[in-house]
Formats: C-alpha cells, sequence, structure tokens
C-alpha cells in the first residue's frame, strides 16, 4: 500500500470478550477515549460517529468488519479539521489475539495519503487513548488525562 500508516501494538491482561466489550460498550469507551462518545449499532455497513462531549462531530465512518471478539474495522474521516477531513477516508483495524494470560491488540490506521497530516495527529492520539485502555482494564483507572 503507498500511503501512510500508524501501527500500535500492547499486550493486556485481560481476555478477548473484555477487550472486545470494552472497545465496544460506549459507556466503557468514554472512560478510557476522553469522554468522546462512538455512536453506532457495531454492524457491518452502519454509520460510525465520534462525538466530543459536548455532541460536536469529530469524526464520522462506518463499521466495515465486525467479528467479536477478534477484529473490528472502521472506514474512518475527521470532520472537524478541515486540513485533515480534505485528505479523505482512512480505514482503522483492530486485532484481538490471545496470548498466553494476555491479550494482544494491535490498531492499524491508514490511508492513502503520502505524509498524511491524518496519520500524524492520530499518531499521537492513539498511544494516548490505549495506554488508558489497558490501565483501565489492569487496575480500574486510566493513566493519561485529556490535558
Amino acid at each position: 500500500m503507498t500511503g501512510s500508516k500508524f501501527v500500535y501494538v500492547t499486550f493486556i491482561r485481560t481476555t478477548p470478550e473484555k477487550l472486545w466489550s470494552a472497545l465496544t460498550t460506549p459507556e466503557f469507551i468514554k472512560q478510557y477515549w476522553f469522554e468522546m462518545v462512538h455512536d453506532t449499532d457495531w454492524k457491518v455497513g452502519s454509520p460510525w460517529r465520534m462525538l466530543f462531549p459536548d455532541g460536536r462531530v469529530a469524526d464520522t465512518g462506518e463499521i466495515a468488519e465486525f467479528e467479536p471478539p477478534r477484529r473490528l474495522a472502521f472506514k474512518w474521516r475527521n470532520e472537524f479539521r478541515p486540513e485533515l477531513k480534505a485528505e479523505g477516508w482512512s480505514r482503522c483495524v483492530m486485532e484481538l489475539e490471545p496470548a498466553d494470560s494476555v491479550v494482544k491488540l494491535t490498531v492499524t490506521h491508514m490511508i492513502e495519503v503520502e505524509n498524511s497530516k491524518f496519520i500524524d495527529a492520530v499518531s499521537g492520539g492513539w498511544p494516548k487513548i490505549l495506554s488508558n485502555l489497558k490501565s483501565l482494564l489492569e487496575t480500574g483507572t486510566v493513566a493519561v488525562s485529556q490535558k
């Protein structure tokens, strides 16, 4: 693939089912994703929106793949920064793989734009979000504040 890609791998001390639930339950998502709301019915082909806590639309897309508890993929576009929206649609894939007493979570976010500003932006956000997810599942509290 030409374009830009960001890949993040983490190992979380949980089960695939608990991790899957954390990735797809809106109230749980808000806890580690800085109060952002994910609005979808989690069915392939369904629209997906990510909303700021005040209700403004941050990102939109579509559920591209939904294979519990193994694989989740989104068609994804930024909606609030014109220079990022102009780059068009990206694809985000989350893969869960059991590994002894942990689950390997791989997040791959890609776009067909070379030197993508969008991928630069998500490469700063994903580590914070996924660190919070890991901490929340393992300890019950998040690690990184929004500020």
